[in-house]
């Protein structure tokens, strides 16, 4: 759920394509969600709402609630409010940069999975973050960390050097942070956060076929790496043989995922 790219085309997302494939980050979002104590009556901020899967289950445990989803993506928060119709108004939806957020203040706590490791400053971010809290306020989170993907990294930078492709990665730079636990727990407390606690947990993802590894790869992880290639064949054969390497893996079309947990309380 991208958050913080400066290029109008890069924070886009095929929304439809993410509602659809995104059931291994809704399932991580779940078990965060589980871990919550709620009242019922607080207010939530979704942070990096996407299609908005996981913010109706907040909207469900929060009767008396009040919660704000936030995306950069347009297509994202299309989508959102389309999932979230039939709350009636429950969910309110902001196109909002989590590097540039009007809140202060204003939440009892903040959810967020499958997004902090998009935006490439997390010192501003999680001061951000906390100046959104009241004092005493919570943050539960997960985002890519640690190791994640290094084994699909490794390959893509490798394919990316190659003469057929080299030229149109001149500069790139990968669009993610992954902080191992240490680091996130020094950067929470750097911007006022007390009771923190991170750790990092292995998820690795099998997915069932050549066809839905190549698609959720393109829509969901390298959707940055493939804008820079410049026509549909090349990034067709870029992602085919991403895919064949998979299938050679064990278990076939596996994805290392990694996630890094994230709790702590406004000082």
């Amino acid at each position: 759920m991208t958050l913080t790219q400066n290029q109008s085309s890069s924070r886009e997302w095929n929304s439809d394509a993410y509602h659809r494939l995104s059931d291994p980050q809704v399932s991580w979002g779940k078990k965060v969600l589980s871990r919550l104590r709620l009242r019922g009556a607080e207010a939530v901020l979704d942070a990096g709402c996407g299609t908005g899967r996981l913010t109706a289950e907040l909207v469900e445990v929060l009767p008396r609630g009040r919660v704000v989803g936030i995306d950069l993506s347009q297509n994202m928060l299309r989508s959102a409010r389309d999932h979230l119709a039939h709350f009636k108004g429950r969910a309110n939806l902001v196109l909002c940069d989590l590097l540039r957020l009007p809140f202060e203040a204003s939440f009892d706590g903040i959810v967020s999975t499958a997004a902090f490791h998009w935006v490439l400053d997390h010192d501003q971010l999680f001061a951000n973050l906390r100046r959104a809290l009241v004092p005493g306020g919570w943050l539960e989170a997960q985002c890519g960390g640690g190791p994640n993907i290094f084994c699909l990294r490794k390959r893509a930078d490798e394919l990316a050097g190659t003469p057929k492709f080299a030229s149109f990665f001149a500069g790139f730079r990968e669009p993610w942070l992954f902080q191992d636990a240490q680091g996130a727990a020094q950067t929470l407390l750097r911007a006022g956060f007390v009771e923190v606690e991170t750790s990092v947990e292995a998820a690795l993802t099998i997915l069932d076929s050549a066809g839905q590894y190549n698609e959720f790869v393109r829509n969901i992880i390298l959707r940055r790496h493939l804008e820079n290639i410049p026509s549909e064949q090349l990034r067709a054969e870029f992602m085919a043989a991403l895919t064949d390497r998979a299938s050679a893996d064990d278990p076939p079309f596996s994805i290392d995922y990694w996630r890094l947990n994230l709790r702590g309380r406004a000082g």
